[in-house]
């Protein structure tokens, strides 16, 4: 179709893949491979890394560590400057989750998340940004969620850390006009993964598919594929995506 681009044009990018390990990450990483893209799997876990980026289908590497630790994000970037010699795409993903009342959440679970879901998602933007803005081009997406998009009173914590990432988002994407850098946000509801605690595969996850009450994270991945292929005139700032049946 006239003004299309297919997703065979990410074919030897390479993109740096935080929050790797489990859930939406790894069908990030897998949805990527499965189109030529090289990529570098940030987490906690070498081993659960390890699994992910032995199963795919094109090269990849790893990088362990606390995203909340600014020097992980500059590890990543010069990571991939140093095994593939470019960076092409980041893909901000890391991110906990706590709910409940704000007055029964204990301070340290606040600054965990905080720590990791802006903070972390911040430094990892900041550390690609000086490179991909050398080279004219680049694209940056930041897995925010719908409770960035709406004020959810069961879960005020993470809902003010995705607050932040859309606002996040909002400006820097301005700060970046004229660079040729994209960047935007995704923003699931629920999401049948180990975020919610669903085992990968676990019983019960196709009936709520059935039902259309929750996603999977291959169908985030598949939105974000999507967005990454459009023609670089295009940027999706901002895509939200629900299950059918999903009220809020």
């Amino acid at each position: 179709m006239s003004g299309s681009t297919s997703s065979t044009d990410l074919v030897d990018h390479v993109a740096i893949i935080t929050g790797a390990s489990s859930g939406i990450g790894r069908s990030y990483a897998q949805a990527l491979a499965a189109v030529g893209v090289r990529t570098v799997l940030v987490g906690r876990s070498v081993e659960k890394l390890t699994a992910v980026s032995t199963a795919l289908q094109t090269e990849s590497v790893i990088l362990a560590g606390d995203l909340a630790d600014p020097s992980v994000s500059v590890a990543a970037v010069q990571l991939a400057l140093d095994t593939y010699g470019r960076l092409d795409i980041v893909l901000a993903n890391a991110g906990l989750y706590v709910g409940g009342d704000l007055a029964d959440t204990p301070m340290t679970a606040i600054e965990e998340l905080v720590g990791v879901n802006v903070l972390g998602a911040m430094a990892t933007v900041r550390a690609a940004l000086p490179h991909l803005i050398e080279q004219g081009a680049g694209d940056v997406l930041v897995t925010s969620s719908v409770s960035g998009h709406q004020d959810i009173h069961w879960e005020p914590v993470y809902s003010a850390t995705k607050h932040a990432m859309q606002s996040f988002v909002h400006t820097v994407r301005r700060n970046l006009v004229g660079s040729g850098v994209r960047l935007g946000a995704v923003a699931p509801g629920v999401v049948l993964n180990e975020l919610w605690g669903i085992a990968e595969g676990a019983d019960g996850i196709d009936a709520q598919i059935a039902a259309r009450t929750g996603i999977r994270s291959e169908d985030v991945a598949d939105a974000v594929l999507f967005m990454l292929t459009r023609p670089r005139h295009v940027t999706i700032r901002d895509l939200v995506i629900l299950p059918t049946d999903q009220e809020i």
